[in-house]
């Protein structure tokens, strides 16, 4: 069964998306799994398919944005398993809307759980997966996080900030001298219900922009994507660029620097993703 074959898999987010597909993936790997999300069915029927695997698979309705609940999280996982070895911080919400038009608290939210999210499980989880010996943490950026993208203002700074907190973790953990391999995944448009579930600015029209994403931008299976983060984690990767527009925004960037800027905004006039 490979590389994760006995190990202990905790994964926030699980309900849906990545974060299921990751599951799945790992309990046909023969991973035991610590599986948890804010909508409970969502969880719970992660955990029954992983189980019909033949994995052992416990199940937690956690909220990431709850500083204490998370804090307490690693504790009745590590007294059930006995140890963790990897983490994967996959939690996520978006927000789609000019800033102009959108309620503070709704931008707050995306910063609340998807880069103070990560931070709390990261630092709740890292003493156990330094005890492991050889752990991993793997955290999910985003290809709007390499170049922000318009509209998406507060989904692009939140994961422009995991990308970066990623770097700096990774580096200090090899300064100073732990054990644990930290990789943060880049995916491009996959396909996942995130869309459907997000928070919209007014004037916004949250099915019509779930159906052209759906239809123009996720194009990438949840499936392969998680083959192509469980590969690149096994290989302690530094980051894992998932999906071929992934590939293309990393190769824009990189190329035109800050001036995409001057680009994007006149490519997305004839096929922005939220019209």
């Amino acid at each position: 069964m490979g590389a994760y074959a006995g190990r202990v898999a905790v994964i926030t987010g699980a309900g849906s998306g990545i974060g299921r597909a990751l599951a799945l993936a790992l309990a046909a790997r023969g991973a035991r799994l610590a599986l948890s999300d804010l909508d409970a069915d969502a969880v719970g029927e992660t955990g029954q398919r992983c189980r019909s695997l033949g994995a052992v698979a416990r199940v937690d309705v956690l909220d990431v944005t709850d500083r204490c609940a998370v804090a307490a999280y690693p504790e009745p996982v590590v007294a059930g398993f006995g140890r963790v070895d990897a983490v994967f911080a996959v939690a996520g919400v978006i927000h789609v809307g000019a800033l102009v038009d959108s309620e503070v608290a709704d931008v707050e939210h995306v910063l609340d759980v998807n880069v103070r999210g990560v931070v709390r499980t990261a630092a709740a989880f890292l003493p156990h997966l330094i005890a492991s010996g050889d752990g991993r943490l793997v955290t999910v950026s985003s290809a709007f996080g390499l170049a922000g993208v318009p509209y998406y203002s507060a989904y692009s700074a939140s994961k422009a900030a995991v990308r970066g907190f990623t770097a700096a973790l990774r580096q200090e953990l090899v300064a100073d001298g732990h054990p644990v391999a930290v990789t943060c995944v880049v995916p491009g448009g996959v396909r996942t219900p995130i869309m459907r579930h997000g928070r919209y600015a007014a004037g916004e029209d949250p099915a019509a922009v779930a159906a052209v994403f759906d239809r123009r931008i996720a194009r990438t299976d949840a499936g392969a994507a998680a083959r192509a983060i469980l590969r690149g984690a096994e290989r302690r990767r530094a980051e894992v660029l998932v999906g071929p527009d992934a590939q293309v925004v990393s190769w824009l960037v990189r190329l035109l620097g800050s001036s995409y800027q001057n680009v994007l905004p006149r490519l997305l006039r004839g096929g922005s993703p939220r019209r």
